[in-house]
């Protein structure tokens, strides 16, 4: 692993090797900065406004478009970051209490304190709407949105409904940004760091483990990712964005009341990021300029045309945005950048250092107990699922559990994994009790596992579902990603991805979106994921289901490779030749119940295994 390892294939298409994404950015930043001066004073308040959203939706799209938590109170979170910052820079008592501090320095004692009780307030919003699932999430965003914003406008050290006036302007070192325009090229400074440190978190192991929120918390966990601490870590990320945007608002306007931080706007802030496209950093600022646009053209022609009175621009607002998220139902970012592809601009390619050395595992010696059951019963109600089951599965053995259809195999494989807990009986790995621990510390401790139904990011190329299973020999976390410091530790979980791909005989697919390939090479994926993590257990629920004759031979080879070097497999697995050809011991469920254990030839020849596959006429030798 001595070459630098890349992050995505070469670049292809028409157009010359030079013109990728980055360039294209540069370029448009270059000419941003030189148009800046000639632009009209309307022109620079609207992009700093458009800059302002677009910090706002960059939070959104890491919250709600990567991470699945939807949220309609971001608003609020903008407000904490304005009023602190109004409130040191314009409050008497304050200026009582700071005699001696330069006046220069009050803002800036405003963003600290408004990040640090923006922290405060969404560690503890978070702590108890993060809990909450399906359409009680955003509900309950809503409902502290809406308390949000009337706190602001009820305490009468905040101005009440008035608000504050008198707001310091920014300064920075000997520049004082009083005008707007001065001040923006703050707004887009702060904007591009923060698109940068996004992008660079999303390219990281932590990144990796961000998308996987969305539609695989319970895969996530099984590779060892604590997904609450996440979601509460992205939450309050998104949230000091947010307040970030509001204290560039409050030193924009020099003025702070409670009307930009009600639920409209949070729910405005929500049709950016969407519209835009809610997977995509850059879709932020492309909804937030449409939405800024579309805003400032209905306000100026709709009086004209349908009269002075009424808000009709809200109407017709709202149904250009039903017709803009029908047709670009994924937001309108892909399909620009769809357009430049085809115009020739090439994704820019992410070339990584050396690779540094990731931790090993050292195995258990052959024979060594890995994973023991103890009379594992699970009941479901008035359902037993499992009852008293018990298990063990050995170093450098090939273990199967077998069983008919409803015979209780997944629930148990559930079990001695961590995902569900059993109702009695107990579960060991490697000579420590797991029963009641979360999977991510079965994981920690050596355990790998697929799943029955394939837990993929399918719209995530093969290396990236890969390197996720190798998520706990990582140790690098935010500042790092977000700063490009974990660059040597990616190279190495990218070699390490690369390696198991290869091994598994999926190279040629390994910038492949997971989604695109057949069921079959899914589930090899799924291999290699957790042989990424180096586990000493290995759990595969019907691993050969959906393969080829040929398919079926090189996983058979493969997984003799694995016990030849000492791993321990459990498999869950129909294809009865496929098992009998491969396994050391099998035991059989049925109805929960462990009815046989043994080899393969002791189990084939069991008169109850034959009456639970094959029925009585089996045992008597008659046909219906």
């Amino acid at each position: 692993m001595s070459a630098p390892a890349t992050r995505a294939p070469a670049a292809t298409g028409n157009g010359p090797a030079w013109l990728t994404t980055r360039t294209v950015t540069v370029a448009a930043v270059v000419v941003l900065l030189a148009l800046w001066g000639g632009l009209s004073p309307f022109t620079v308040t609207l992009l700093n406004y458009i800059g302002l959203h677009a910090l706002v939706a960059l939070g959104l799209v890491l919250l709600t478009g990567v991470g699945g938590m939807t949220s309609f109170g971001q608003a609020a979170f903008v407000g904490l970051g304005a009023y602190a910052t109004a409130w040191v820079c314009a409050a008497p008592e304050v200026a009582a209490a700071l005699q001696g501090v330069p006046a220069a320095w009050l803002p800036w004692l405003g963003l600290a304190l408004g990040l640090v009780l923006t922290a405060l307030v969404a560690g503890a919003l978070g702590a108890v709407t993060l809990r909450l699932g399906g359409h009680y999430l955003p509900l309950a965003t809503i409902a502290w949105g809406l308390s949000l914003y009337f706190l602001f406008g009820n305490l009468g050290f905040l101005g009440g409904h008035t608000g504050i006036t008198g707001i310091a302007a920014l300064q920075v070192g000997p520049w004082t940004l009083a005008d707007p325009r001065e001040l923006g090229l703050l707004i887009w400074a702060v904007v591009l760091l923060a698109l940068w440190a996004l992008h660079n978190l999303l390219d990281s192991r932590t990144g990796r483990a961000v998308r996987a929120l969305k539609s695989g918390r319970l895969m996530a966990e099984s590779m060892g990712v604590d997904t609450g601490r996440l979601r509460a870590q992205v939450f309050l990320l998104a949230a000091l964005l947010a307040a970030l945007s509001g204290w560039l608002y409050a030193h924009l306007q020099r003025f702070v009341n409670p009307t930009p931080f009600n639920i409209n706007i949070g729910i405005e802030y929500l049709f950016m990021a969407v519209v835009g496209g809610s997977g995509h950093l850059w879709g932020a600022v492309v909804g937030a300029t449409l939405i800024a646009l579309l805003k400032e053209q209905l306000q100026d022609w709709l009086p004209r045309l349908l009269g002075a009175s009424g808000n009709f621009e809200i109407i017709i607002f709202g149904l250009l945005m039903m017709v803009v998220l029908q047709r670009y139902a994924d937001g309108l970012w892909p399909t620009l950048a769809g357009w430049a592809r085809r115009l020739g601009v090439h994704p820019t390619p992410v070339r990584l250092p050396p690779p540094s050395a990731l931790p090993q595992r050292t195995l258990p010696p052959p024979g060594t107990v890995l994973v023991q059951a103890r009379d594992v019963t699970k009941r479901f109600g008035g359902l037993v699922a499992n009852s008293q089951v018990s298990l063990e599965v050995r170093a450098g053995e090939v273990h199967a559990l077998i069983g008919p259809n409803g015979a209780g195999k997944s629930t148990f494989f559930n079990m001695i994994s961590g995902v569900d807990d059993p109702t009695e009986g107990e579960v060991w790995l490697l000579g420590e009790p797991m029963t009641g621990r979360p999977s991510r510390d079965f994981a920690a401790r050596g355990l790998g596992r697929t799943f029955q139904h394939v837990r993929l990011l399918g719209q995530r190329s093969v290396l990236d579902n890969v390197a996720l299973g190798a998520h706990l020999r990582g140790r690098r976390g935010w500042l790092a990603s977000m700063l490009r410091l974990d660059r040597r530790e990616e190279a190495a979980l990218q070699a390490e991805a690369l390696r198991q791909i290869e091994r598994c005989g999926l190279t040629e697919h390994a910038h492949t979106p997971a989604g695109a390939l057949a069921l079959g090479q899914q589930r090899i994926v799924e291999i290699a994921r957790a042989l990424a993590g180096q586990p000493a257990l290995l759990l595969l629920d019907e691993p050969a289901a959906g393969l080829r004759h040929l398919e079926k031979q090189a996983l058979a080879k493969l997984l003799d490779q694995l016990r030849r070097e000492g791993l321990g497999i459990l498999i869950v697995e129909h294809d009865m030749e496929f098992v009998m050809n491969l396994a050391d011991r099998i035991t059989v469920l049925d109805f929960g119940t462990v009815i046989a254990h043994g080899t393969p030839a002791e189990v084939q020849r069991d008169p109850r295994v034959l009456q639970a596959y094959l029925g009585d006429d089996a045992l008597s030798g008659g046909a219906a």
